[in-house]
């Protein structure tokens, strides 16, 4: 979504991660997307990729400095134990420990954090999307598509509306575009796609 943002047109290699290929791991050991290998350095980090982007082109102001501690202490928290939970929660089959509910009332903590938020601003630290929102937004989308039937009814009526708006927007739907796994040998195939207008903000 910040690549799109930003105009950058990157070379898209699609990689299922159940059969990473070997060009991937050359460039990151650590064998998790996204890899981006730039002409002078590699980036495997999500949060390195959004910055990296911002520092090329941001048009609307989504680096704000006056944000960026409140920014940084949110993504710490989500990338770690919030993300711990939604995995739990997600494959809670496979810690059969708990119920599946008692994975969820854990992260409902972050959920309801969240919400307070978004009822003092319309997004998450500010009244427009900032780096956060879309730091962030990936990981509540699989939360709540865990049981949506749940979520759409759960307390958190901010927290819906943010995520409705991510969910439609055209950056996120822009950023969905289904591609075949990619192989040596393969036609560059570019994203976002040259007949995609890169004025999507």
């Amino acid at each position: 979504m910040t690549l799109l943002y930003a105009s950058i047109t990157v070379e898209l290699r699609e990689v299922f991660l159940a059969d990473k290929p070997q060009a991937m791991l050359a460039l990151s050991s650590k064998g998790r997307v996204p890899v981006l290998q730039l002409a002078d350095q590699v980036v495997d980090e999500s949060i390195d990729v959004m910055l990296w982007a911002l520092g090329q082109s941001d048009p609307d102001s989504w680096l704000r400095q006056d944000l960026q501690s409140q920014t940084l202490t949110l993504i710490a928290e989500n990338d770690g134990p919030f993300k711990t939970h939604l995995d739990y929660y997600k494959y809670w089959d496979r810690y059969p420990q708990q119920p599946q509910a008692f994975y969820r009332q854990q992260g409902e903590v972050f959920l309801a954090s969240l919400d307070r938020l978004l009822a003092a601003n319309t997004f998450l630290l500010a009244d427009q999307p900032t780096m956060v929102d879309i730091a962030i937004f990936p990981f509540i989308r699989q939360f709540a598509f865990v049981d949506k039937l749940w979520f759409d009814q759960a307390p958190y009526s901010h927290l819906q509306r943010w995520l409705d708006y991510f969910l439609k927007s055209p950056l996120f739907l822009g950023s969905m575009e289904k591609a075949a796994a990619w192989q040596l040998g393969d036609r560059p195939r570019l994203f976002p796609s040259p007949t995609k207008s890169s004025n999507i903000h």
